[in-house]
Order: C-alpha cells, then structure tokens, then sequence
C-alpha cells in the first residue's frame, strides 16, 4: 500500500465512528479521488483544505461516519453536495446505494459528475437545482430514503429543504460540527411542522492522532407527509425560518 493509503486506513481505524470501514481496495480508489480532487481545486476552488492529512481527516473519515447509519439499498440525496463531499465516499464504501448530488453552484455539480465518470462510479447522479425547487417537483418530493446534509448551514435553514424531501420513514441526517442546544431548540418548530421528529442526536470525535475534530450528527425521522406549501421559496425560508 501507499503511504496514504496506510494512513487513510490509520485514521479510520482510530475513531470509533468509522472504524473498519476502509480496506486496501477502498483506499486505493479514495487515493485516486483525492489525488485528482487537489489537482481540479487549483482551478475550481473546492475547498480550502490543500494538505493531505486534511483532507483525509476533515474530509474522508470525516464524511465517512455517516456510512453506518445508511439503510440496505438506501436512496440518498446530498443537499449541498461541494465538492463531493459526502457523496464519493459514500459511494465508495456502499456499493448498494445510490446518490443525488444537488448543488446550486454548476462548476461543483460538473466536477461531481465528471469525477464519478473518472472514478467509474455509476451510482452517483447531479442535479444542477436548488434544493426547495426539488423539494416541489413530484419526481423528487418524499422520493429519497435519506436525505443528508454537511456543513451547510443552520439547522431550522436545513429541515426545510431537506425534510420534504425525504419519504415517510425515511431520515434527514444532518451532519454537523457539535451542535449547541439553542440550534437544535430553534429548529423544533420547523421539525414538526414539516411532519418529523428529532430521533437522535449523536455527538463523537474524531481525530488523527494529533488533531481533533467535535462533531454531531442529528438524526431525523419523517413520520408524516409534508405540507404541500413547504419548502417556501429561497427567500422566505432566509427570511421567515420556521
């Protein structure tokens, strides 16, 4: 192995959270996505973090955690999708789901598409849209077993464009640095009235043997159809929250 592919495994190994998860052949083909991800974001700008010990804790593993809580053949919408993140690495680790990446930004929407083809992942899909135009479209609304989202925005902002995605049963899990109480007091309302409940709130660290990183997932379950009126429009949902 390579010596990233042996701290990639490392790294994952040492968090409880995602431990297990990456093999050699695994890691062979995430050296290959971040390999070629660095070289696109000297043009495009994906993201900010440019060292590899960066992108495979804050990034990889990081992104990673979520894979265990996926349900068997999960179809999954990545509200927010940047620069793939969590959408590859989910792919790469579960051969039996599917992923729509959805950013409003068409640059990162081509980048996904174009590195899913590179890597010959062909469970990954794009969608050029916003996420509350989605949310209003019958071929998408309450389509998606799991919709998630990382590092987006406030939570309340969040189950708005998320939730109405989401198929009775299925799950918003929204993956975030640790959430504060006032975040998940505040978005109470917008949960029940958008036809969900808070199920779990999971906080966990990770890190790399050096740094360490604070994080949360919440986990929310849609228990009942969502109002036809919701998602609102991009500027009611900024301004009016739920």
């Amino acid at each position: 192995m390579t010596e990233f592919q042996n701290k990639l495994i490392r790294v994952a190994d040492l968090n409880e959270a995602t431990r297990g998860l990456i093999n050699e052949e695994k890691a062979a083909l995430f050296e290959r996505f971040s390999t070629h991800m660095l070289k696109v974001n000297e043009e495009l700008n994906l993201t900010a973090i440019r060292d590899t010990d960066g992108v495979i804790l804050k990034h990889i593993v990081d992104s990673c955690a979520i894979v265990p809580l996926l349900p068997e053949g999960a179809r999954i919408v990545d509200i927010g999708c940047g620069g793939g993140f969590p959408t590859f690495p989910i792919s790469i680790l579960r051969d039996d789901v599917s992923v729509l990446g959805v950013d409003s930004v068409t640059k990162k929407v081509e980048y996904v598409k174009n590195t899913a083809t590179l890597l010959d992942i062909s469970s990954i899909s794009v969608s050029n849209r916003r996420a509350e135009e989605l949310g209003k479209d019958a071929e998408y609304r309450e389509k998606f077993d799991i919709a998630c989202a990382r590092a987006v925005g406030r939570l309340n902002l969040l189950c708005e464009l998320c939730i109405p995605l989401v198929k009775k049963g299925g799950a918003f899990i929204a993956m975030k640095s640790r959430t504060t109480a006032e975040e998940l007091e505040e978005s109470k309302n917008a949960i029940s009235l958008l036809g969900a409940e808070c199920e779990n709130v999971i906080n966990y660290t990770l890190t790399n043997g050096v740094e360490s990183l604070e994080r949360t997932m919440v986990i929310i379950r849609k228990q009942t159809h969502t109002p036809q009126k919701y998602p609102r429009n991009n500027s009611q949902i900024s301004k009016k929250p739920l």
